[in-house]
């Protein structure tokens, strides 16, 4: 995608081809770090969930110092850059983007070092402290020193609205982090016999590996697009003069609102690592591992699996902000409210499907990464349709972060994480593993409604044409979903959906005819035209698929 300045493109255009290859960044990112369960899982047996607890509860401290370490900076840059781009000012992009790459070796270096030193005392389940939990906290802090350099490097791209080279690092960084796990988890649980402990600080460690070469391929992307960005720089207005100090103060005044609000899903996943075990463990009798184990259930392993299709939603969010920031600099309110609704159908076309046709094929798919569970399937049930709030909460957050609304966001967070924090316990002791999921939705969906009802008011985006289609695009799911448990019901009949090598059959299957259904369905009604745009048409056309 060239660099051209905002205010030349069509916006339509650009939130589509950039929401494609951050599509194509966070899925197969998503995919492989799905994919590597498999033999991982088989290969950590008979440890795997709790291996698998022991991960979650390191991730989620992990992502929430990846969010300081970084400080939101990434999303300011993208946004910030693409405000001086719209208005011809590249050279204060760049600087932007050079002063922000010193703040974030400074505070990789200070998070590294306290997620170091606080492990002992973040390494809790809510009931007691666990020194495994410290180990393999202790071996992420390393990948911190890495990822805000990583982030802005990202950020840079994005707010070019080039978003090639981000989903490209997507792709190596987590194909490397896969490989460094892969092969350190054979050679100490296959090959050496080795401690489980020990191989799953290897596996977190790989997110430092990862970092690495996510950092060369992003290097070698500035290298080759350096003559087009100091074609721009050179040629920029230069009648915007900013202060280093007032770009440090523009960068943080920015950025302290993206820390809270990019940690949102996060704050609810905290709610549940120190609640769930002390809650679940006053309304049942269970052991420890037990309880460990049901976490594992709902915190990972689904988790894992819904994480694929949020992913779409991630990948449309980081699109959505710098073009709505740039339309936000520019005044332009129509645009504003056409991009509203480009974000908003889009996601809704894709993630409600996704949903429902893994919601359809839950226990198969459950199969195939972790071994038959029926206790694991259901939960990955529900979390499957969990995934549609957690979708439309991060698309919603970006779109009022793109038009500084940042003060509003977190008022939303707050009052959302007051419910689920309210509701928690209530939902535990009524549908108990189930209860925190349950929990998250009712937090999100207030969430959601009042964001919803804020843009209708102030930005006057068609709420109505996106009714509509949310109408159409529900029910070709409903209907593509029970398409797919019919084909499920039959192919039963011959295959066992226990079985890890026929599990993937009636997967494979059963989503080829759900898929090819939503798709006719979609093309024939018009619905995908109109969403797409006109750029599908010749695509139908070369496939000979009639409208």
């Amino acid at each position: 995608m060239k660099e051209n300045n905002l205010k030349e493109q069509n916006t339509q255009d650009t939130f589509i081809k950039g929401s494609a290859w951050m599509t194509f960044g966070s899925i197969t990112s998503r995919i492989l770090g799905a994919l590597y369960i498999i033999p991982w899982f088989i290969w950590m047996s008979p440890y795997g969930n709790i291996a698998n607890a022991l991960t979650a509860r390191s991730y989620n401290i992990y992502s929430i110092f990846i969010l300081i370490s970084t400080a939101g900076i990434p999303g300011a840059v993208a946004k910030q850059v693409a405000k001086y781009n719209a208005l011809n000012e590249y050279g204060v992009g760049r600087k932007l983007f050079h002063r922000g790459l010193v703040l974030m070796i400074v505070l990789g270096v200070a998070s590294a070092a306290i997620m170091y030193f606080a492990s002992p005392f973040l390494a809790s389940n809510g009931s007691r402290s666990d020194p495994r939990q410290v180990a393999v906290m202790r071996s992420l802090s390393y990948a911190i020193l890495l990822i805000p350099v990583l982030s802005i490097m990202r950020g840079y791209f994005q707010g070019y609205a080039d978003m090639m080279p981000s989903a490209m690092s997507q792709f190596v960084e987590q194909f490397a982090r896969v490989a460094w796990m892969l092969l350190t988890a054979y050679v100490i649980m296959q090959v050496q016999h080795g401690n489980f402990v020990d191989a799953v600080v290897q596996s977190n460690f790989a997110a430092a590996i990862g970092a690495i070469f996510g950092i060369l391929i992003l290097c070698w992307f500035l290298l080759s697009r350096r003559k087009k960005l100091n074609y721009l720089v050179e040629n920029s207005e230069n009648e915007i003069q900013v202060s280093t100090a007032a770009l440090f103060k523009e960068i943080i005044e920015q950025a302290i609102p993206f820390i809270i609000i990019d940690a949102g899903i996060q704050l609810f996943y905290l709610v549940d690592q120190y609640t769930f075990h002390p809650m679940i463990a006053s309304v049942v009798k269970a052991s420890y591992n037990t309880i460990e184990t049901w976490y594992a259930l709902f915190a990972l392993n689904a988790n894992k699996l819904i994480m694929i299709i949020v992913s779409l939603a991630s990948a449309m969010a980081v699109t959505a902000i710098p073009l709505l920031s740039a339309a936000h600099a520019k005044h332009d309110f129509a645009g504003i409210s056409k991009q509203i609704g480009n974000t908003l159908d889009l996601f809704l076309f894709v993630m409600i499907p996704a949903a429902f046709g893994m919601a359809a094929i839950a226990t198969p798919i459950y199969t195939i990464f972790y071994g038959f569970d029926q206790l694991g399937s259901n939960i990955l049930y529900l979390s499957a349709f969990t995934s549609i709030t957690l979708g439309m909460f991060t698309v919603l957050m970006a779109i009022l972060q793109g038009l500084s609304e940042n003060g509003l966001a977190i008022k939303y967070l707050v009052l959302g994480l007051i419910i689920k924090l309210i509701v928690q316990y209530p939902m535990i002791y009524v549908f108990k593993v189930f209860g925190p999921l349950v929990a998250t939705n009712l937090g999100m969906f207030v969430i959601i409604f009042l964001a919803l009802k804020h843009l209708e008011v102030v930005y006057d985006f068609n709420q109505g044409r996106t009714s509509r289609r949310f109408i159409g695009i529900t029910g070709f799911s409903l209907i593509m979903f029970l398409i797919v448990l019919g084909v499920e019901k039959v192919l039963e009949l011959f295959l066992s959906p226990a079985s890890r090598l026929q599990a993937p059959i009636i997967v494979v299957v059963a989503v080829l005819v759900g898929g090819i259904f939503y798709a006719a369905a979609a093309i024939k009604s018009n619905l995908a035209q109109k969403i797409l745009g006109d750029k599908i048409v010749p695509l139908l056309a070369k496939l000979h698929i009639k409208a």
